[in-house]
Order: C-alpha cells, then sequence, then structure tokens
C-alpha cells in the first residue's frame, strides 16, 4: 500500500478501510512507516475525523499489536473500571478490593500520572515495596489468589499504543475521541475483562471540561466496547473540585484507608459506591447497581474490604504494616496552611490549579522521568457550599521544596473563591450510559 495515497485519502475527509488501518498501525510498530508520515495521518484524522467502523478498526490493530492476555483459567467474571482522570480520584483503590470481596474478579491495568492529574500506579507505589511491574504470569496469580490486581502497562499489552500516544503528545493530536477510544480501549480489552465500568469526568479539572464532550467521549467508549461484544456501562461524574479530600499519592492511600475502614467521606463514597456496584453488576453478583451499591456498602462495614486491600497489597509485595498503622509514615519537611481573608461560602474551587500545585509540591510530574515526592499533597478543609470564617484553615499542604511554599500559598489562596450567598452542590453523578 501507498502511504502518501492514504494519508492524502484521510486528508480528503474519506474514510479507510480495516485493512488499510491495520496496515498503518503495523508499520509504524514495526518501524516500517517512519514517524513523520505516521504524524501527518494522525493529524489528518484528527482534523477531518474517524468514523465508528475506522475507531473500531483502529481498536482492533493496535489491541492486536501486542498479546491479549488469556484468563479463561481464571474461574469467574472479569470486570474492570476506567477513569478519564481528575483531581483526587483515587476510587481504584477503594473499588477493587471492594469488588473483588464481592466474588468479582477485577484485572486492572492502570496508568501514571502526568500534569495536573494523578496516576493510578504512582498512588500504590507510594505504599513501600509496592510492586505494579508484574509479569503476566505473576498477574494471573495474583488475580487467581486475591480476585483483584492492579499493574501497569507490560510490553507485551498494546505496544502500538505506547509509540502512538508519544506522537500524538508531541503533535497536537491528543484531543480526538476515536484516538482515545482506540488508545483506552485497545488496553482494557487486552487486560482479558468480560465487562467494563467507565467513569467518564467532566467540568474544570478534568480532561474533558464540557458535558457535550464528555458524552461524545463516554458514547465512544461505549460503543466501541459493544462492538468488542463487551458489558458495558458508562458515568458521567463531577470534575469541579477535587474527589475527596486528600490529594497527593500517599495522602490518597490514607483517605482510601480511611473509606475502607468505614469513614464517611461523602462525595469520594458516592462515586465510588455506584462504579463499585456497576461493576458487581456487570460480574452478575447482584440484580441491578443498586444492589451492587448495597453489597458494596456491606463489604465496607464488615470488613472484608480492608481485609482484601491488604491481601492484594500483600501479594504484590507491598507493607501492609503502614497501611495498618499509616502514622509511621513519613513526613514532609514543610507544612503550610491557607486560610480564609472573610467569612462566607466555597463558591468555586479551581480543580485544575490545585492539581498543578499538587505537581509542584513534588506528589506529579511534568514529563514521564520525573522523581514523585510520594509524601506531598495538599489537604483540602473546605469545599464547594461549606461556610467558611475569616482566619479559617481551607487546606493544608506538604512539601519538601522549600522554594515553592510561598508561590504555592498565593496560587492556591486564589484557586478558592469565597461568595457572600450559599452554592449549591454539583450533582455528582451527571448521566448513566449503558
Amino acid at each position: 500500500m501507498n502511504v502518501v495515497e492514504l494519508i492524502k485519502r484521510k486528508r480528503d475527509g474519506n474514510s479507510l478501510s480495516n485493512v488499510e488501518i491495520k496496515y498503518l498501525i503495523s508499520g509504524i510498530t514495526k518501524g516500517i512507516i517512519p514517524e513523520y508520515q505516521f504524524s501527518s495521518f494522525l493529524m489528518a484524522g484528527y482534523l477531518k475525523g474517524f468514523n465508528k467502523l475506522e475507531t473500531h478498526a483502529l481498536t482492533e490493530a493496535m489491541l492486536y499489536s501486542g498479546k491479549v492476555i488469556d484468563l479463561r483459567k481464571v474461574a469467574g467474571i472479569k470486570i474492570d473500571k476506567h477513569s478519564t482522570g481528575g483531581v483526587g480520584d483515587k476510587t481504584s483503590l477503594i473499588l477493587a478490593p471492594i469488588v473483588a470481596a464481592a466474588g468479582v474478579k477485577v484485572p486492572m491495568i492502570s496508568g501514571r500520572g502526568l500534569g495536573h492529574s494523578g496516576g493510578t500506579l504512582d498512588k500504590l507505589e507510594s505504599i513501600p515495596g509496592f510492586r505494579t511491574n508484574l509479569s503476566l504470569a505473576e498477574y494471573k496469580n495474583v488475580l487467581k489468589k486475591c480476585g483483584a490486581v492492579m499493574i501497569g502497562q507490560t510490553k507485551e499489552i498494546a505496544p502500538a499504543d505506547k509509540i502512538i500516544y508519544s506522537l500524538r503528545d508531541v503533535t497536537a493530536t491528543v484531543e480526538s475521541i476515536p484516538l482515545i477510544t482506540a488508545s483506552i480501549m485497545s488496553k482494557k480489552l487486552a487486560e482479558g475483562i468480560d465487562g467494563l465500568v467507565l467513569d467518564i469526568k467532566t467540568g474544570n479539572g478534568a480532561f474533558m471540561k464540557s458535558l457535550k464532550d464528555s458524552m461524545g467521549l463516554a458514547g465512544s467508549l461505549i460503543s466501541t466496547a459493544k462492538l468488542f461484544n463487551k458489558k458495558v456501562i458508562g458515568f458521567i461524574t463531577d470534575m469541579n473540585q477535587p474527589l475527596g479530600n486528600y490529594i497527593g499519592n500517599w495522602f490518597e492511600v490514607l483517605e482510601s484507608i480511611k473509606v475502607l475502614q468505614g469513614e464517611k467521606v461523602s462525595d469520594l463514597l458516592e462515586v465510588t459506591l455506584n462504579l463499585s456496584g456497576a461493576m458487581i453488576y456487570l460480574g452478575g453478583s447482584a440484580e441491578s447497581i443498586k444492589e451492587g451499591v448495597e453489597i458494596s456498602e456491606e463489604m465496607i462495614k464488615s470488613g472484608k474490604a480492608f481485609n482484601r486491600f491488604l491481601e492484594i497489597v500483600k501479594n504484590q509485595n507491598g507493607d501492609v504494616a503502614v497501611l495498618k498503622n499509616p502514622g509511621k509514615y513519613p513526613k514532609s519537611k514543610f507544612t503550610e496552611t491557607v486560610s480564609a481573608n472573610k467569612n462566607g461560602f466555597v463558591a468555586a474551587i479551581d480543580t485544575y490549579e490545585i492539581g498543578m500545585c499538587s505537581l509542584e509540591l513534588g506528589a506529579g510530574r511534568r514529563i514521564i522521568t520525573d522523581k514523585i515526592d510520594f509524601k506531598a499533597g495538599i489537604i483540602l478543609r473546605k469545599k464547594i457550599g461549606d461556610s467558611v470564617k475569616s482566619g479559617e484553615t481551607l487546606l493544608e499542604f506538604y512539601t519538601d521544596k522549600k522554594e515553592v511554599i510561598d508561590t504555592i500559598k498565593e496560587r492556591l489562596k486564589n484557586s478558592i473563591q469565597i461568595g457572600r450567598e450559599k452554592t449549591k452542590r454539583q450533582k455528582l453523578i451527571k448521566k448513566i450510559l449503558q
């Protein structure tokens, strides 16, 4: 095939066949097609779009560029969850042990944080000794033992996605719903799952800022999952403020422990329980999402979910002693507070800015090779709609980087708006799509 002709056809708004897309994906993966030509194809597709069949073909080609894990020897239905990411989004750490304790297998391949959004792998690796780089044999073994496993993408899984994503990142073609869909679904389908629950964030701290764009991505992901005969439920959830109160890797593990031990963090619980309830429902252990939510609550109340979390951590070489006694975890050199300068109510939070401040404190990375300070982060003491008095603490932050303190303090102060009237709390779950 002639690559230039394929680029031309896509540039002119024409559709490419399954065979043609497979050729392009195979060519870039094997190094036969040069990066400059594939980058041109990406830009043509970004500008002209891909239809549903092309999106399916992209996903399929990227999926079969590597290994698809065979979990048929692991008894039970396998259900995973994917979130488009946000600030304080620690739901994976809580729902994986809940769903596993309820009898549904959770094979989870997660990502790292980049920019304002945190990553599940970084949060897990803040637990001393925790291994996310398991071999596929170890992955299956932990899943059999614990009912859940959480690892990073291996070289064998969707290698085309790694190459293509790195090109999208430097060619301004990241924000393409079909390309996002193919990237997400190729990795998720490679896990060996039977079904998937999607958490598509919307708001100022989300990748998709508008409800319209979030709905578009959710629709694309759901239709692609169905073309591969997978069970799927999608949630559109609010990200106009951080989820929960703790932001930063160890801090988010700490809040997850608190929730698994029964602490009521209302917004975090509402989103997590709905996601876990949907997973339990898709896994055949509940007759409805509502019943799945009730089962999830029972898993927390009985202590089974927390015990399962300890089991997962132990089987992935993590130190469970620090989870049982988190007070022993290392502390940051510096602790600072940001206080309200007037009476009123929290009217709005710049969630993106909170995430970027967390990064500057050491909890995130600008480029994938940046080293993370696991103990750095932020604790929000007030959320949207809460009343505040002048001088009252709005948030605390923790860092070893003395040089950033003054700047971050000012940025965090400006990220929280205080108004005279009480702001109506945002509806957390905007839509449920099936």
